[in-house]
């Protein structure tokens, strides 16, 4: 009884269950955007999205098939603050990918999984593997390719509502060097392919570039790629914002 009393001077019962609104409340109208009941978001992309996953336990929800990424922070808050919305998240990154080998896999990887709100980072190793002699790529074939991908997805599930994650290399970054300055093309081409396709664009790029005056890129992304659990932070807060945006047109 003493422990009741406690939690429920500190507000961490539900009021629901002593009578009145629940305090899920809170979390829905503050902390976490409301979602419709049984929504299913797919998080697809490279290793960002990725985080180490374990690609063994795909079902939804399950917390090492999440990663330890943004995408796990973003499970995290969504499903903490929507028990009873029964949401689905499903996390399909794979590390070292680009937009053609998301391609190769998106019938199962995506268009089996039918998903309510696909989310998409992708674009890094489309230009990073061209600097170490692994892929022949340009922006126009990044940018064809990611259309191309949509359209497939669009026609296959007219309903989806899309995000687009900007892809970012973060100044100070251990990788970053002045070969980086040509990445500004795959960015803008992503915030094209956005504007095409009527998706959420996330502008994660000056999102970390404002966050440097706070902090150095070792805090938020060490090798200016991969996000630290700061990082991860501040990816999950632009995405919930969009989301939210989302939700409510």
């Amino acid at each position: 009884m003493h422990r009741r009393r406690f939690l429920t001077d500190a507000g961490l019962i539900s009021t629901a269950v002593l009578g009145g609104t629940s305090a899920f409340s809170r979390l829905n109208g503050e902390d976490a955007p409301t979602v419709p009941t049984g929504l299913r978001i797919l998080f697809q992309g490279d290793s960002i999205t990725d985080a180490g996953r374990n690609r063994g336990n795909y079902y939804a929800n399950a917390d090492s098939g999440m990663g330890g990424g943004y995408v796990y922070q973003i499970a995290a808050d969504l499903l903490g603050g929507n028990p009873e919305a029964n949401l689905q998240c499903f996390n399909r990154g794979i590390s070292g990918h680009k937009v053609f080998q998301l391609a190769d896999r998106w019938d199962l990887d995506c268009l089996a999984l039918k998903p309510d709100v696909l989310s998409i980072l992708i674009g890094v190793n489309d230009y990073w593997h061209m600097l170490g002699g692994r892929y022949d790529g340009s922006v126009a074939v990044y940018e064809g390719d990611f259309a191309e991908l949509l359209e497939q997805t669009k026609k296959a599930l007219p309903e989806v509502q899309l995000m687009i994650g900007e892809p970012f290399a973060v100044a100070g970054g251990t990788a970053i060097d002045d070969q980086w300055d040509a990445f500004d093309g795959y960015r803008a081409a992503a915030e094209r392919v956005a504007k095409e396709f009527d998706a959420a664009f996330i502008p994660y790029h000056q999102i970390f570039a404002d966050a440097l005056a706070h902090a150095p890129a070792d805090y938020w992304c060490p090798d200016g790629v991969h996000p630290s659990m700061a990082g991860a932070h501040l990816m999950k807060e632009a995405w919930l914002k969009e989301f939210e945006r989302l939700m409510k047109s």
